[in-house]
C-alpha cells in the first residue's frame, strides 16, 4: 500500500452563505462604563475575512503618540472556519490597505479569534469573543455572492 498525496486546488474555498456580506457592530452594550473596548466591522467574502477594528479607550497602554486621544483603528484579514457553533478566525494584523504590517503602533504579528456564534439570521449576527466574552452584535449592511478567485 503507497501513501499519496492529494494536490488542493488553488482556488479560494466558498465559506459559509450566512457569513457573506460586510457586518457592522454599530454599538456597544454599556460603552460608557467600560475603560475600553473595539467596535468590529466585518467582510466575509467566500472563506476570507477582512476586519476593521476602531477601539476606544480611557486607559493609554501605548505611547503617546499611537494613543491618538484614546480612539484607533487597526486591521486584520485571514480566512475563517465554521465548525458547530464555532467561528474561528486566522489571519495577520495588516495596514489599512490590508497589506502586511511589520512594524508600526499597536498590534502586529497573527490575529487569531474564536467567536462564539450565539444566533444569526439573514441581517443580523451575534458574537461572543471567547478571549474576553464580549458579546458582538453585528448587521448585515452589504451581502456579498461569493464568487472564488484564484489563490
Amino acid at each position: 500500500m503507497s501513501a499519496s498525496c492529494r494536490r488542493l486546488p488553488n482556488v479560494q474555498g466558498k465559506g459559509e452563505a450566512f457569513l457573506q456580506g460586510v457586518w457592522n457592530q454599530d454599538s456597544i452594550a454599556n460603552a460608557v462604563n467600560l475603560l475600553n473596548y473595539t467596535q468590529h466591522k466585518f467582510k466575509f467574502t467566500c472563506d476570507s475575512f477582512y476586519v476593521d477594528l476602531t477601539t476606544h479607550s480611557k486607559v493609554n497602554y501605548y505611547t503617546d503618540s499611537c494613543f491618538n486621544n484614546g480612539i484607533w483603528k487597526e486591521y486584520a484579514k485571514g480566512v475563517y472556519k465554521v465548525k458547530g457553533d464555532s467561528l474561528f478566525l486566522s489571519g495577520t494584523y495588516t495596514k489599512k490597505n490590508y497589506k502586511q504590517k511589520v512594524s508600526g503602533c499597536y498590534q502586529i504579528g497573527r490575529y487569531e479569534k474564536i467567536f462564539y456564534i450565539k444566533s444569526s439570521s439573514a441581517d443580523q449576527l451575534n458574537l461572543e469573543s471567547l478571549g474576553n466574552q464580549r458579546e458582538c452584535h453585528l448587521v448585515l449592511k452589504e451581502h456579498i455572492i461569493c464568487e472564488p478567485k484564484a489563490l
